[in-house]
């Protein structure tokens, strides 16, 4: 699961708590230096762990099948290879995954709860909608991003599951960052108008 992206996706939530629910101090709250340090913590917070990871996996026996089922080396399907015990590794697998995952998406669902709250206060209908609209995008990215690693990541070890775990893990790392720039230009209004022309003509 990328790490960076969890901690990104929360501090795009909060950016959206802050323009819906504190909009007067939006320029001052989210200002250019602050949001720097947001992505750039966001990246550095996750390389320390990155490079544990892949200390952890080498330093693990590899003594029976070489043949990885899987599209990339990923931690959990690298660990079903291993013929040492894995439970250590393991959990420092899940402490990263409450850290990097659970944590962020706690963050992302306190911050809806609360532009939920101030949308439905909102006694203008044009108002409410537009505070929908400026979250729809992310919503769609969060709901493809951790839909796809959840189902990966907490379900029980099965090796029938194998094939759908590779194409889950596929959707997560590939194709979600893939349609993230059609997902968030669609908010565009001239996108909009281009793309129905292009599908549907004048």
């Amino acid at each position: 699961m990328s790490k960076t992206r969890c901690l990104l996706l929360a501090v795009m939530a909060y950016d959206r708590y802050v323009a819906i629910c504190d909009p007067l101090r939006y320029s001052l709250v989210m200002n250019r230096g602050f949001c720097v340090r947001l992505v750039v913590g966001s990246w550095m917070a996750a390389v320390p762990i990155q490079v544990g990871q892949t200390y952890q996996v080498f330093t693990l026996p590899f003594c029976a099948s070489h043949h990885l089922h899987h599209f990339f080396c990923d931690v959990p399907p690298l660990l079903e290879l291993a013929c040492a015990d894995t439970f250590w590794s393991r959990v420092t697998l899940h402490a990263v995954i409450l850290l990097f995952a659970v944590l962020p998406f706690s963050m992302i669902v306190i911050s809806y709860v609360r532009i939920i709250r101030t949308v439905l206060k909102m006694h203008s209908a044009p108002g409410r909608h537009k505070a929908f609209s400026t979250c729809s995008s992310h919503l769609t990215v969060l709901t493809l991003f951790y839909g796809s690693a959840t189902a990966v990541y907490f379900k029980h070890c099965s090796r029938d599951l194998a094939d759908t775990d590779k194409y889950l893990a596929l959707s997560y790392t590939v194709l979600t960052p893939m349609f993230n720039p059609v997902i968030y230009s669609m908010r565009n209004r001239e996108v909009r108008i281009a793309l129905r022309k292009l599908l549907w003509g004048k």
